[in-house]
């Protein structure tokens, strides 16, 4: 790297200089090769090019986080087009930047306690294959912006609420490291502001944490709804985030 850092070791000796962040937690796969770097308060990683999913980050102290990044990028560490996560930037200082594809902020969330019991959240259940075509709908009539879809490689579950035979709410297990993490998480328009979103997020974080010590979720800071929901049932911490595509 052509600044200085510490080299780091592997997963574990990531972890160790983060103080097993959840974020980072969730960052880093148990089963994927991972490199890391440590300069002037700052962490960073990255995966292996063929990784599914943003290909390294850095948290800590912003600015020497921006140069790990940076010299990473002009060693053509990863291919150009590859997401990577860093703390949360000024938005001035990324507007025009000609070696910026695109950038978002988002909050990383998460909770390391039971949700508080919310009513019908035993309505939650585990999803099958045959469930499919009924979430592509709920998605394309709810959140048709979404990503995380059936067939989507990073899901590894679906879980739902039925209204007899309809699905009406759904949610995936999108978790890669050893934090559980919920995405996608919609509600049909015409069931909304019944309390189905708490419903929801408190039966998936209860499967979750069946397997987890902790459970996070992603949200952007715009949906202040969602957020003060999240708050609610327990998830409480926040890491302040930009993720962006380097052109």
């Amino acid at each position: 790297m052509t600044i200085a850092a510490e080299v780091l070791g592997g997963r574990d000796a990531i972890l160790a200089a983060t103080e097993r962040h959840p974020f980072v937690r969730h960052s880093l796969p148990p089963d994927q090769p991972v490199q890391g770097w440590r300069r002037d308060g700052a962490v960073g990683w990255l995966l292996p090019p063929t990784f599914q999913g943003p290909v390294g980050g850095a948290i800590g102290a912003v600015t020497p986080a921006v140069e790990l990044v940076t010299a990473l990028a002009a060693e053509r560490a990863f291919e150009a087009g590859r997401w990577l996560h860093l703390p949360r930037l000024d938005p001035a200082a990324l507007d025009g930047d000609p070696g910026l594809g695109a950038y978002e902020d988002w909050d990383f969330l998460w909770t390391a306690t039971a949700p508080p019991p919310q009513p019908g959240e035993e309505r939650v259940v585990r999803l099958t294959g045959a469930d499919h075509p009924a979430l592509t709908a709920l998605i394309e009539g709810s959140y048709p912006t979404s990503t995380v879809r059936p067939g989507n490689p990073r899901v590894i579950d679906w879980y739902g609420i039925l209204d007899g035979d309809r699905l009406i709410a759904c949610g995936a297990d999108c978790t890669r490291g050893d934090v559980g993490f919920l995405a996608g998480l919609t509600v049909a328009p015409e069931h909304r502001n019944r309390g189905l979103g708490a419903t929801l997020t408190a039966g998936l974080t209860w499967a979750l944490r069946a397997r987890y010590d902790v459970v996070a979720l992603g949200v952007y800071p715009a949906n202040v709804g969602a957020i003060r929901l999240y708050r609610r049932l327990g998830y409480t911490a926040t890491a302040a985030l930009t993720s962006v595509r380097l052109a």
